[in-house]
């Protein structure tokens, strides 16, 4: 799960596994496997960089079991 700001400030957190594209638009629109789509503050590159650093934080708890 990695933590996303909407436009109105709130923050949300949501499931990395689920996200198909992230597109810049100028906004920053995030789209979901389910095919929802949310707009959020981060950029395209700060939610590449969070889902990475889940993906690394998985694999690391997986390796260390």
């Amino acid at each position: 799960m990695i933590e996303l700001t909407k436009l109105n400030g709130k923050k949300i957190i949501v499931n990395a596994e689920l996200i198909e594209t992230v597109e810049e638009t100028p906004d920053t629109v995030v789209s979901f496997l389910t095919g929802k789509k949310i707009i959020v503050k981060e950029s395209r590159q700060e939610v590449k960089n969070l889902v990475i650093s889940y993906k690394k934080e998985i694999f690391i708890t997986r390796e260390n079991q």
